[in-house]
């Protein structure tokens, strides 16, 4: 028989409660289950106490027997202080543009960024030519004179 430390649902329509417990894994969801060892109340504050209660000897009794538990009730014993943190896997790319898509982005990209290096090419030379230009001008006045 092979244990499972999951949640089992209750509460009403729109205001769920769930209960942590230990059951074997052919069970229904919220069906039979051998212990309950704790509680999840998603509708209390995050930072409140009575969010998250756990029996953490038992926890640790079941796992010792073999109990695995749901990548969830481990994120909550990780946080109890019972297992080490559960790894996160890479997500799939499904939700990212195809690769023609990225493409044209990535074009976009270079676009901004040239025009923006563009822009602030301008904005820096007529300062820079400004003392040029008043230069001549002061040449021709002074050929003017020693003439």
């Amino acid at each position: 028989m092979s244990l499972k430390i999951r949640m089992a649902r209750g509460g009403a329509k729109k205001r769920p409660f769930y209960r942590i417990v230990v059951a074997d894994s052919r069970m229904p969801r919220d069906g039979r289950y051998i212990e309950k060892i704790g509680f999840h109340n998603p509708m209390v504050a995050p930072d409140n106490d009575e969010r998250v209660k756990i029996d953490v000897e038992r926890a640790k009794h079941w796992l010792s027997v073999g109990a695995q538990p749901s990548p969830r009730v481990h994120r909550f014993l990780a946080e109890a202080g019972v297992l080490d943190k559960p790894v996160i896997h890479e997500q799939t790319k499904k939700d990212k543009p195809k690769a023609k898509a990225q493409e044209r982005l990535r074009e976009q990209e270079e676009a901004r960024k040239a025009a923006e290096e563009a822009a602030k090419a301008e904005a820096e030379a007529p300062a820079e030519e400004a003392p040029a230009e008043e230069a001549p001008a002061e040449e021709a006045s002074e050929e003017k004179t020693e003439s």
